[in-house]
């Protein structure tokens, strides 16, 4: 079965860029809030979540606490999107618990790779 990951991100042109790129590998569910993005993990647990860091009603930094506080959420992946390169943003998110940062403007193959990258580390991990 293909591996589910959510894509959060309040630009359009993100979203499409990602679902795109990742569709012919992975089921990619696309979403415009981290808000949107909890009430679906009610229901669908992702194997990875790409995460951007400013958006309206709730920050990725926000969310991914939230993530990292319930034990049912708190392993699943997450790669923050981000068009800010300031060593403060980078190692905030790493402390909060992501894996990396994938950088706006969006770069396929870059995407592509770092996604199957990790997906693959964490599959190993997990056995």
């Amino acid at each position: 079965m293909q591996k589910l990951i959510f894509v959060v991100d309040d630009n359009d042109a993100n979203l499409t860029m990602a679902a795109l790129v990742l569709e012919a590998e992975y089921r990619v569910l696309t979403m415009p809030s981290a808000v949107k993005m909890l009430s679906l993990l009610e229901k669908k647990q992702p194997d990875m979540i790409l995460l951007d860091i400013e958006m309206p009603d709730m920050t990725g930094f926000e969310a991914i606490a939230q993530l990292k506080e319930r034990p049912e959420w708190q392993n699943i992946p997450v790669m923050f999107l981000t068009g800010r390169n300031e060593d403060s943003v980078m190692s905030e998110g790493l402390q909060l618990g992501a894996l990396d940062f994938i950088h706006k403007p969006i770069l396929p193959n870059a995407l592509k790779n770092r996604v199957k990258n990790y997906l693959e580390l964490v599959e190993r991990r997990n056995t």
